[in-house]
């Protein structure tokens, strides 16, 4: 496509963009919200799939702001880290996977001379151990997650990333936060549709795919 002809940086989101992240994300919420039932802090009910996938990509202190307002700061800490802790366990277990494509998607994009970056609203525990399992610094010049920037929006963090790598730039994610980060920072957006947002935060992306081998057609 032709307003990519000249895209030397491509940032890219990671779940629901590169990592199926509801294989330990499911298992992990539901664990802590056992927990939260168990000690009275919490109703019983079951988590619905949309409402679990709606919190993929926010960063795990603004997740569990919104999500639970009424616990104290302690007891949203200490959910926030039995939830990455089970994740980690889960990892360990092999249970975390990309999507089909992801990794020989990178490979191509990488092997045609693009200036591949991580951009995560994660921490650094999550990058390290979705690298050991990956090798994903095979693929990218720099993880970077939102735990090193202190956990500001996603568009001021990747407004810091960017200033060392050459224009032109497109991010590649599946949240409204993504192209929220785009937009803001004046670079090409592309929306996967695959991932885990809701209908219309993509509305404002430059394209939007369905699969992330696609992105061989337009890059």
């Amino acid at each position: 496509m032709d307003i990519f002809k000249n895209v030397k940086t491509i940032f890219f989101d990671y779940d629901g963009t590169l990592h199926d992240s509801m294989n330990i994300y499911k298992p992990a919420l539901n664990k802590a919200y056992s927990y939260l039932v168990e000690e009275g802090l919490a109703e019983p009910r079951d988590l619905k799939d949309e409402e679990i996938k709606y919190w993929l990509g926010f960063n795990s202190i603004d997740m569990w702001a919104k999500f639970m307002p009424e616990l104290s700061k302690e007891m949203q800490t200490k959910a926030r880290k039995m939830v990455g802790a089970e994740m980690k366990s889960l990892v360990e277990q092999k249970k975390a996977a990309l999507y089909e494509g992801a990794l020989e998607t990178l490979e191509y994009l990488k092997s045609k001379g693009y200036r591949l970056v991580f951009v995560s609203n994660c921490s650094h525990y999550y990058k390290d151990m979705h690298n050991e399992a990956f090798n994903l610094d095979k693929y990218f010049e720099e993880l970077a997650c939102a735990q090193q920037y202190e956990y500001i929006p996603k568009y001021e963090f990747l407004a810091k990333v960017m200033t060392k790598y050459p224009k032109n730039m497109v991010i590649v994610g599946d949240r409204h936060h993504d192209m929220k980060a785009g937009k803001m920072n004046n670079i090409y957006t592309i929306g996967c549709d695959y991932g885990f947002g809701l209908e219309g935060e993509l509305d404002e992306a430059d394209i939007i795919i369905k699969d992330i081998r696609e992105l061989k057609e337009y890059l």
